[in-house]
C-alpha cells in the first residue's frame, strides 16, 4: 500500500503545482482602494515632511510619480467594471507598476537613508501570495535592483537649512541587507504559506465532492429500498387476483395465456424488487449495520480484482457486535484504503475488525512492499510527492499520485471521529505482515447506534 491511489486521478480540475491561479481570485475593486489607501499615506508623507519638519524635496517631481498612481486608479475606475476579476498577467503589471511607484518615491526622497525604504518588501510579499513563482522571482529581482541603485543614486533629503541629512555607510548596506534579507525570506515564506494553503483547500473540495457523492449514493439506496417496500402490494395485490383468474378461466381460454403472463409477469417483479431492497427494509436499516457488514460493503467493488481479500471479524471476551451507523464518510474512507492495498498488495488484502468495551477498530493490511520509510512524516497530507533515494528508485513502484485519495480517507475517517495509525507489518514485531498496515479505531460512543435509533421488528413481507 502506497499513499498516493488512484482515487487521485478521478478528480480532475486540481492542480497541486503552481498557484498562479489564485491571481484569478482578485477583484480589480479590491486593487482600486488599496492604491488609493497607498496614495493618501504618501501625500500624508509628504505633508509631514515639508511641514513639521521642515524638508526641501522635489515636490514637482513627487507629485508627478503620485499622480501617476492617481491617474492609472482613475483610468482602470472608468474604463474597466468594478467587479472585474484580474488575470496572473494583469496583477503581475499592476504590482510591478506599484514597485517601480515606489521605488521612485525613494529615490526622490533619500534612498535608504529614508526609513520608509522597507515598504519595498511589500509588493513582493503581495506577488508570493497570489502569482506564480516565475513572477514572483522577477519582481524579487527587481525589487533588490531598486534597493541596490538606491544606496548610491537618490535625491538627498535636506533641511529648510540646507544640511543634509544622511546615515552612516555602514547603516546604508544594514538597511540594503535587511531589505534583501526581507525580501526572499518572506517571498519564500508568504510562497509557501500560501502554496499550502492553496493545496489544503483544494484538497478539502474533493474530499467534499467524494462525501456529497457518496451521500447520494446513500440516498440513491433509501430510494430503491422505499420503492420496493412500496410497491409490494399492488404487486401482491396483481398476483393474487391473476391467480384466481388462472382458477376461473377455463384451459383452453386464449385469455389464459394473457392472464398467465401477468402472474409471471408479477413474480418477476417481486424478484427484482428484492434483490434491489435486500440491503434494508426501511429507513433504519439503511441507516444502520453491524461493523462488520459496513466494512465489507466499503470493501465490495474491489472484491474482484484479482487479488484476495481476507475478512476476519472478533470481539473481545465475547462481546456481541456492535451496530454502528453507516455513514458515507466511514464507507468512502475505508473504501480508499482497501483501495490502496489492493492496489499495492501481491496476492493479499487482510481485514480485521474487531472491538471491545470502548473501542471498535478495523485493520486493513497487505503483502506488499509497505509505505516508503521517506514519507511516514507525511502520510494523508494531500499532493504528498515522493522523493526516492538511490534505492528505492530501483523498487519504484508503477504510479505515484498526489496522496488525495489518502487524504480523503483520512479526513473522511477523522471527521466520523476515526483515529489513523500508518505502519509497516515487517517493521512490527506483533504483526505476521509484510506489507503496509492502516489502523482504524472509533471509540464506541461516536459510530455505534443508539437505543432510541435501534432497528424496529421487520414487518411482514407481502411478497413472499
Amino acid at each position: 500500500m502506497q499513499p498516493n491511489s488512484q482515487n487521485d486521478r478521478q478528480l480532475p480540475g486540481l492542480n497541486p503545482n503552481e498557484g498562479g491561479n489564485r491571481g484569478g481570485l482578485i477583484r480589480l475593486r479590491t486593487v482600486i482602494w488599496l492604491r488609493w489607501a497607498a496614495i493618501v499615506g504618501q501625500l500624508c508623507a509628504l505633508f509631514v515632511a515639508q511641514q513639521l519638519y521642515a524638508l526641501r524635496l522635489e515636490v514637482e517631481l513627487f507629485y508627478l510619480v503620485v499622480g501617476s498612481s492617481v491617474l492609472a486608479n482613475l483610468v482602470s475606475m472608468y474604463i474597466f467594471p468594478k467587479n472585474r476579476r484580474l488575470s496572473e498577467r494583469e496583477n503581475f503589471f499592476i504590482v510591478l507598476f506599484d514597485l517601480l511607484q515606489l521605488g521612485a518615491l525613494l529615490f526622490l526622497a533619500g534612498g535608504l537613508n529614508n526609513p520608509f525604504s522597507i515598504l519595498i518588501v511589500g509588493p513582493v510579499a503581495v506577488s508570493a501570495a497570489v502569482l506564480s513563482s516565475r513572477s514572483t522571482i522577477f519582481l524579487g529581482v527587481i525589487a533588490v535592483a531598486i534597493v541596490s541603485v538606491l544606496t548610491e543614486l537618490y535625491f538627498p533629503l535636506r533641511t529648510d537649512q540646507g544640511f543634509i541629512m544622511r546615515i552612516p555607510d555602514i547603516f546604508i548596506f544594514g538597511s540594503w541587507a535587511a531589505i534583501v534579507i526581507a525580501v526572499v525570506f518572506l517571498g519564500i515564506y508568504v510562497r509557501r504559506i500560501a502554496s499550502e494553503a492553496d493545496i489544503m483547500s483544494q484538497a478539502y473540495q474533493a474530499a467534499q465532492m467524494a462525501l456529497l457523492r457518496e451521500q447520494k449514493l446513500t440516498d440513491l439506496d433509501g430510494v430503491i429500498a422505499a420503492t420496493a417496500h412500496e410497491l409490494g402490494t399492488p404487486l401482491a395485490t396483481i398476483k393474487l387476483t391473476s391467480s384466481e383468474l388462472l382458477e376461473d378461466i377455463a384451459q383452453d381460454s386464449e385469455a389464459r395465456d394473457d392472464v398467465q403472463l401477468i402472474h409471471d409477469q408479477a413474480d418477476r417483479c417481486r424478484d427484482i424488487l428484492r434483490s434491489m431492497g435486500r440491503t434494508a427494509k426501511g429507513d433504519s436499516y439503511l441507516r444502520q449495520a453491524p461493523i462488520s457488514a459496513v466494512v465489507e460493503e466499503a470493501a465490495s467493488p474491489h472484491l474482484d480484482r484479482g487479488k484476495k481479500l481476507h475478512f476476519s471479524a472478533a470481539g473481545q471476551n465475547g462481546l456481541a457486535q456492535p451496530e454502528i451507523y453507516r455513514k458515507p464518510e466511514i464507507i468512502h474512507g475505508i473504501r480508499n484504503l482497501v483501495q490502496n492495498a489492493v492496489d499495492f498488495s501481491r496476492e493479499n488484502v487482510w481485514v480485521e475488525i474487531s472491538w471491545n468495551e470502548r473501542f471498535a477498530m478495523v485493520s486493513i493490511a497487505d503483502d506488499g512492499r509497505g509505505f516508503p520509510s521517506s514519507l511516514f512524516g507525511s502520510i494523508g497530507d494531500p499532493f504528498v510527492r515522493r522523493r526516492s533515494n538511490s534505492q528505492e528508485r530501483v523498487r519504484k513502484t508503477a504510479y505515484e499520485g498526489m496522496g488525495l485519495g489518502m487524504f480523503i480517507a483520512k479526513t473522511m475517517l477523522e471527521r466520523s471521529g476515526a483515529e489513523l495509525a500508518f505502519s509497516n507489518g515487517r517493521d512490527d514485531a506483533q504483526s505476521s505482515y509484510t506489507g503496509a498496515v492502516v489502523a482504524i479505531r472509533w471509540p464506541l460512543s461516536a459510530v455505534t447506534v443508539s437505543s432510541e435509533d435501534g432497528p424496529a421488528p421487520f414487518a411482514h413481507n407481502e411478497l413472499s
